[in-house]
């Protein structure tokens, strides 16, 4: 089974959005809140370093969506 993983911010509407859906559907996924969480941060970065919203979907390493149904939270500079 594909590894999802859910790269959020507990402060983004979209990020707690996409977390219901998946938790509806059933899928097994792992949560990281990048505004609390800089190796988080780092990590989504390095798999795609224009990623500035979030939340962000990555399958087996794999960016597969940014935002939720067309929106998203920016996130702050660094």
């Amino acid at each position: 089974m594909a590894t999802l993983e859910l790269y959020g911010s507990s402060q983004c509407p979209y990020t707690r959005e996409l977390r219901e859906w998946l938790e509806w559907t059933r899928r097994d996924f792992q949560e990281y809140d990048v505004e609390i969480d800089s190796e988080a941060l780092a990590r989504v970065h390095a798999l795609d370093g224009s990623v500035r919203t979030v939340p962000v979907l990555v399958e087996d390493g794999k960016v597969i969506q940014v935002g939720w149904q067309g929106r998203g939270c920016i996130l702050r500079s660094e």
